[in-house]
């Protein structure tokens, strides 16, 4: 319980400067309030407030963190940061949709837009969008493995650290992650969900 107030504490001060973002956006004019070290800040928040979702927990790893331009790759005036993390834990075939049910409800929950879904059987995906136009996702990859990602928007460019949060879970050495190999009694169970299954906070 602990853990979730401090996520939702992160999330809301986060998100505290998106607010002043919309103040400063006058005829399409991009000064911002919020510059890419604290967009990246508040797209950690966004991902650690969809974790806490979900119960019972994740145990997941940092992926890739990068940033790029806005507009003209030349341009050094604004940027996104893009932060990603990768589910280690083993989601089953017959739970991967609750999975999935259970992030795509919490987004909407926190007036999230759902702004696509991809019903593949085998690889599908949930894209959203805060009000903020901070992006994310959802995806379901090879094994059954779950990539979350968040996007910022167009924010002043900074230097950008490397996310603070420490996940849950075994520290992976540098590389290429390997798939989920972390057994959980609930989402890695083979057996079909009962029709009045708890796993849908």
């Amino acid at each position: 319980m602990r853990r979730r107030s401090l996520t939702v504490l992160l999330l809301a001060v986060a998100l505290a400067g998106c607010g002043s973002f919309e103040s400063h956006k006058k005829d399409g004019d991009m000064k911002v309030a919020m510059n890419m070290q604290e967009g990246a800040d508040a797209a950690d928040a966004i991902l650690l407030d969809t974790f806490a979702a979900v119960q019972p927990p994740l145990t997941w790893a940092h992926d890739a963190a990068t940033e790029r331009a806005c507009g003209d790759t030349n341009s050094t005036a604004t940027g996104t940061a893009t932060r990603r993390a990768t589910v280690m834990t083993k989601v089953s075939a017959v739970r991967r949709g609750s999975l999935l049910g259970v992030v795509e409800r919490h987004w909407k929950k926190r007036g999230y837009k759902i702004t696509s879904v991809d019903a593949d059987e085998e690889l599908p995906a949930i894209y959203a969008a805060t009000p903020e136009d901070f992006r994310m996702s959802v995806a379901v990859g090879h094994e059954g493995q779950f990539f979350l990602s968040v996007t910022t928007p167009c924010f002043a460019r900074s230097e950008v650290s490397p996310p603070r949060a420490r996940p849950d879970g075994p520290t992976y050495s540098r590389g290429p992650l390997p798939p989920p190999d972390i057994h959980d009694h609930f989402w890695s169970s083979r057996d079909p969900l009962p029709a009045s299954s708890p796993s849908t906070p």
